[in-house]
């Protein structure tokens, strides 16, 4: 008998206590207040190549209370809408949840995330955001941000971090919104609007990997407040790619503060007016859209 066997799909935990997710994974939080958000309206979830992955743990045992199909590294979104679809068809209401990480995203899994967000498909797509292909080695991926230091750029990475929200909203889809395990009421706030609407949803977590930052497990949670309070990561939400709200203003905290806990940033890579120069850029650009198309 298979650990997902002993316990009622519909009221199963959807991360199981004794997963294998390394202490401080900001994956795993994610998953606890997911599960608290659907706890009425189990979801379908579809994961790619990535940690969450490894999480489900050997066959014929798993850490996943739902059913979870595992996918190939780029076809998450492909997947995810064959499942969406097949319950449409069957008038299943247990909703499609893709739940990957940030090189299925940004990298090998964007043309189907985008032929899926064109197609408006009725699906959410979470992206655990941990700024590394955290399961292979802590390689570099686009969602890298400038000066972090990964097992393939070793002094430093040299180009800045992909705007995947950018992307995501040019295809004027529902509803898009970035998450902060460090703001839990606006975190489960934007799921329960993703859960209620109908079409393609995009979310994004900025996700801390101790193992791949270089940081203490137990300031994870910590971080994730000084990159919303330095403004290296924007609370916000698009509605049909074109109404903006912003959710949390950075308050003044420095982005040095928020990269001299992790290590990742060691011996200089990083040049703190050319970050501070391109977050001013970046609320800018924030600022004008909240102000001139307001959700």
């Amino acid at each position: 008998m298979t650990s997902a066997t002993l316990e009622h799909p519909d009221t199963a935990a959807l991360l199981r206590a004794g997963n294998t997710n390394c202490a401080g994974c900001g994956m795993s939080i994610g998953l606890q207040w997911l599960d608290e958000a659907f706890a009425a309206q189990r979801p379908y979830l579809v994961i790619p190549a990535a940690c969450a992955i490894v999480t489900a743990g050997a066959f014929p045992t798993t850490s996943y209370g739902v059913p979870t199909l595992a996918s190939t590294f780029a076809s998450a979104a492909a997947f995810a809408t064959g499942v969406a679809t097949v319950a449409d068809l069957n008038h299943d209401h247990h909703p499609t949840v893709c739940w990957a990480g940030d090189g299925g995203t940004y990298d090998i899994g964007v043309a189907a995330l985008s032929a899926a967000a064109e197609r408006n498909e009725n699906i959410l797509y979470i992206c655990y955001d941990n700024e590394i292909y955290g399961n292979t080695g802590g390689q570099r991926s686009s969602a890298t941000p400038e000066g972090a230091i990964t097992s393939t750029t070793p002094r430093g990475k040299e180009e800045w971090k992909k705007d995947m929200m950018a992307i995501m909203a040019a295809h004027r889809i529902p509803y898009a919104a970035t998450l902060s395990v460090a703001h839990r009421d606006d975190f489960l706030r934007k799921l329960a609007i993703a859960r209620d609407t109908r079409g393609f949803r995009f979310l994004v977590m900025l996700s801390p990997c101790p193992t791949g930052w270089k940081s203490p497990a137990e300031k994870s949670v910590e971080l994730i407040d000084l990159a919303v309070r330095s403004g290296i990561f924007p609370l916000y939400e698009v509605f049909d790619g074109e109404r903006y709200r912003i959710n949390a203003r950075p308050d003044g905290t420095d982005v040095s503060e928020y990269v001299s806990h992790q290590r990742r940033y060691a011996g200089g890579a990083l040049d703190a007016e050319v970050a501070r120069s391109r977050i001013a850029a970046q609320w800018r650009f924030l600022e004008t859209m909240a102000e001139r198309f307001p959700a």
